[in-house]
C-alpha cells in the first residue's frame, strides 16, 4: 500500500531543548500537549523518557476507537523523536529546530500512514488529512502553553476554545 504523510509545523516561543524535553518526557509533559478527544486511555507501559519508551493509547476518529501500541526512539537526540506502531506502519516523528537564537523552536509532527489507493484512498487521504492536521494545531497550541509555562497547560478538552491570538502561528496559517 502506498504510503501518505500528513504533517503541520509551527513556531513556539520557547527553547527548543526545553520543548524537546517534554516531547520525550512520555511520563509527564506528552500526555500533557494530547487534546481529548481524539486522545485517550494513555498509558507509559515503560521507560518513560525518551528511546525505549513503551506507550500506548486511544484514539477516537469518525465514531472509530482505535488502539495503538508504540516504542520511541531517537534517531537525532534532541532534536528528533519517533513513535513506531507494533501492529502497523504508521510512524509520527517529532522535529524540534531551534530559531531565533534558540529563543523559539520550530517544531513538526509528521504521521506517515499506510493508505489504499484509487478513489476511497483519495477520499481516505483527504479526511485523514484534515483530521490531523486540526489535532496536531492543537496539540502546538498545548505544547506551546506547556513549553512557556501557561497555567492553562492543562490537556485540551473538545470544551477548550481556540483562541486565535494565542495559538501558534502554523505553516497553514501563513498561506492564508
Amino acid at each position: 500500500m502506498p504510503m501518505h504523510r500528513v504533517s503541520e509545523s509551527a513556531i513556539i516561543e520557547a527553547p527548543a531543548s526545553r520543548v524537546y524535553a517534554i516531547l520525550a518526557d512520555c511520563r509527564d509533559g506528552h500526555p500533557r500537549i494530547l487534546p481529548e478527544p481524539p486522545f485517550h486511555s494513555y498509558e507509559l507501559e515503560s521507560g518513560g523518557q525518551g528511546a525505549g519508551t513503551v506507550i500506548r493509547f486511544q484514539m477516537t476518529a469518525l465514531g472509530k476507537t482505535q488502539a495503538f501500541r508504540g516504542i520511541v526512539t531517537e534517531p537525532e537526540p534532541g532534536r528528533v523523536l519517533v513513535e513506531s506502531y507494533f501492529d502497523s506502519q504508521t510512524v509520527t516523528m517529532f522535529t524540534v529546530d531551534p530559531v531565533g537564537g534558540d529563543k523559539q523552536a520550530r517544531v513538526t509532527f509528521a504521521t506517515d500512514l499506510e493508505m489504499r489507493g484509487g478513489l476511497l484512498g483519495s477520499l481516505e487521504r483527504f479526511f485523514i488529512t484534515r483530521f490531523l492536521r486540526r489535532i496536531y494545531r492543537r496539540e502546538l497550541q498545548q505544547l506551546a502553553a506547556v513549553a512557556s509555562g501557561s497555567n492553562q497547560a492543562g490537556r485540551l478538552t473538545k470544551d477548550a476554545k481556540d483562541e486565535k491570538d494565542k495559538k501558534p502561528q502554523t505553516d497553514t496559517d501563513k498561506h492564508r
